[in-house]
């Protein structure tokens, strides 16, 4: 049979893009058999000419199972590739998952890092400034102690050299009272010319001894008693010392002794020289002639009359003050320079106690505050010693 090869009525289109589907041309298939013979018999040719034309009915029919079986095979081929394709999509959709995870990762610990850092800088910074800070503080409180330490020392050569000056201006020949307070009123201690007393009296009255016996003349003796106000005022005031005004010790010493002593006619001049006081700032200094011209110097020997700067009168002026740095100078009698050396002593005694520099009981130390209180009492009554 010449006809066409049948189509199924169900075949799908041709896809676009994709090349045609393969066809199987008709092919006439014959079976051949074993020959069992050069001839076959006449009723084999019948035989094998009906199968031929029953085999040729059934060729369209193979040829289209045949294409059915490729285009069915093409399409298992085709899913199972783009099964392995979504596959292999999904394996790599996972692994740039955990790429942009790990990149996150990374960029979170980067991130901690730096952070880290700066915080370390910060600290380092701070750490730094903090050790500059502390290092100006202790070399401030080093300049402050030096500087106060200084201070002391030209206190305490003060003092040494007048002291000094006190020991050379004391001789055999003219001896300083003031060292030697036995000698001040020499002829009180003996009776009067032309008066007797008693052995028994005047030995008690009086016991000087014949200067061959060895024996000395003992210093008058005062006789004192603890006030105890004062005493347990002073007492508190040891346990924790203090310069502070408003403690009772120091409100009375103020109210009683340093006030009136240091109060003057030229009031805002004494105010000035009471603060330095306080504040351990005022220089007492000698009015030395040869510092002078030539031609003032037989002047201020002779006793030349200034004008002192906190009393207003005209007095001999042997010494000026100096308060703080300043560079100026004020003129002052002896009357006004006893006055402040008295509050400078009291003050100085303090300032020992305060400092622990003292190392006496609490009775000595109280009687020595109470000398004191009396020679500010003395001053500011007038009474001061001569000088020579």
């Amino acid at each position: 049979m010449d006809s066409a090869p049948l189509r199924p009525a169900s075949q799908p289109h041709l896809d676009e893009g994709h090349p045609p589907p393969l066809e199987a041309a008709p092919v006439s298939w014959k079976s051949v058999g074993p020959c069992k013979s050069l001839r076959e018999p006449p009723g084999g040719l019948a035989e094998a000419s009906v199968g031929e034309e029953a085999q040729g009915e059934e060729d369209p029919a193979a040829a289209q199972l045949d294409v059915l079986r490729l285009r069915s095979s093409s399409m298992e081929i085709r899913e199972k590739g783009s099964e392995f394709l979504k596959e292999e999509l999904h394996k790599a959709q996972k692994e740039l998952k955990l790429k942009d995870k790990e990149c996150e990762r990374l960029s979170k610990v980067r991130e901690q890092l730096e952070q880290e850092l700066e915080e370390l800088t910060a600290s380092l910074f701070e750490e730094a400034h903090k050790m500059v800070r502390e290092a100006n503080m202790k070399q401030a409180a080093s300049e402050k102690q030096l500087k106060e330490a200084r201070g002391k020392i030209d206190m305490l050569q003060a003092e040494v050299t007048a002291l000094k000056t006190l020991v050379i201006t004391s001789t055999p020949a003219s001896p300083n009272r003031e060292l030697h307070p036995q000698l001040l009123s020499p002829t009180k201690a003996g009776p009067r010319k032309g008066h007797l007393r008693h052995k028994s009296t005047s030995s008690t009255l009086c016991p000087t001894v014949c200067p061959t016996a060895g024996h000395t003349l003992p210093p008058d003796k005062e006789g004192k008693e603890v006030d105890t106000v004062l005493f347990a005022e002073f007492q508190a005031w040891r346990e924790s010392p203090t310069l502070d005004k408003t403690c009772p010790f120091l409100e009375r010493v103020y109210r009683e002794d340093v006030g009136p002593c240091l109060d003057f006619t030229m009031q805002e001049l004494s105010v000035l020289v009471r603060a330095a006081v306080e504040d351990n700032t005022l220089t007492i200094e000698p009015v030395a002639s040869q510092t002078l011209p030539a031609m003032k110097v037989a002047a201020v020997e002779c006793g030349s009359t200034n004008t002192c700067a906190l009393s207003g009168l005209a007095r001999a002026c042997r010494h000026r003050i100096r308060l703080g740095d300043s560079e100026g100078h004020y003129y002052i009698s002896p009357s006004s320079r006893a006055r402040i050396t008295a509050v400078c002593n009291f003050f100085t005694y303090i300032r020992y106690i305060q400092q622990g520099l003292v190392r006496q009981d609490a009775e000595p130390m109280f009687w020595e505050i109470m000398r004191l209180r009396k020679e500010m009492s003395l001053a500011k009554l007038g009474f001061f010693p001569q000088e020579a």
